[in-house]
């Protein structure tokens, strides 16, 4: 899920960056500094969206550099257990895909794939054996998270799901409702 929040923090701005605006100055470091930060309690840091207060400097012996105690705001994305999520199929492997989930991309499991026996084929399509259904890269996806691991910063992992209710490619949930429905008016 997307969120904004209100953080307040000391923001270093360098010598090199005395010359222009201090607000200027300030929001270019902040997007230096959370840009791409990823962790467990914040998610992923998309940028800064707002600078709300910006404080007096203090310079720190031996660093050269000003310290301002900032309010702003920053966009992030947090992957929470069990939320559904739109993505797009970026790739597909032997073990499975990988569904563009905002900033990162979720795995999907070959047998997380589908509600059926998948087989991967060398023009890397995912199929179903007895449902004949294929996902392919670029196809637009409904997923559900369910694993969430941030153990190496650097490359946290998100699991998704597909083989629930109304999950999986948009073109096969969307004829999957018009069978129901057309069921449904012919008794």
């Amino acid at each position: 899920m997307f969120y904004e929040l209100t953080i307040k923090d000391h923001v270093r701005v360098s010598p090199s960056k005395f010359d222009t605006d201090v607000r200027e100055s300030v929001i270019k470091s902040l997007n230096d500094a959370y840009e791409g930060y990823v962790s467990e309690d914040v998610g992923f840091v998309i940028g800064v969206s707002e600078v709300e207060n910006v404080g007096e400097g203090v310079i720190v012996p031996g660093d050269g550099a000003a310290f301002y105690e900032t309010t702003f705001k920053l966009f992030v994305f947090r992957p929470e257990i069990q939320e559904v999520v739109l993505g797009r199929v970026s790739e597909i492997t032997d073990f499975g895909a990988f569904l563009e989930i905002g900033p990162i991309d979720g795995m999907v499991h070959v047998s997380q794939a589908m509600d059926d026996y998948v087989s991967f084929s060398k023009e890397g399509v995912l199929t179903g054996k007895e449902s004949k259904r294929v996902l392919k890269i670029n196809d637009l996806c409904r997923g559900r998270i369910i694993a969430a691991s941030y153990k190496d910063a650097a490359n946290p992992k998100i699991g998704v799901t597909m083989r629930q209710h109304r999950m999986g490619p948009l073109k096969y949930i969307e004829e999957d409702i018009k069978k129901e429905t057309d069921k449904k008016k012919n008794g």
